[in-house]
């Protein structure tokens, strides 16, 4: 893997990572479950990486132009 790749792999789990590590405090401290919005943003990001993992172009979702 290349070094910039590897760069933009790590970005993307740090984010990731920061971003699960929030809702978690959420479920623990005040018993609130996440926005189905944040859940939506954090598979995006997922499989934003999943894509850069395996160096295919995103695919477009039914109802996208």
């Amino acid at each position: 893997m290349s070094q910039s790749k590897r760069e933009q792999v790590v970005s993307h789990l740090r984010y990731i990572r920061q971003e699960l590590r929030e809702m978690h405090q959420g479920v623990i401290e005040d018993g609130l479950l996440p926005e189905a919005g944040e859940l939506r943003g954090v598979m995006a990001q997922m499989e934003a990486l999943l894509e850069l993992l395996e160096g295919k172009t995103p695919r477009k979702k039914e109802g996208e132009l």
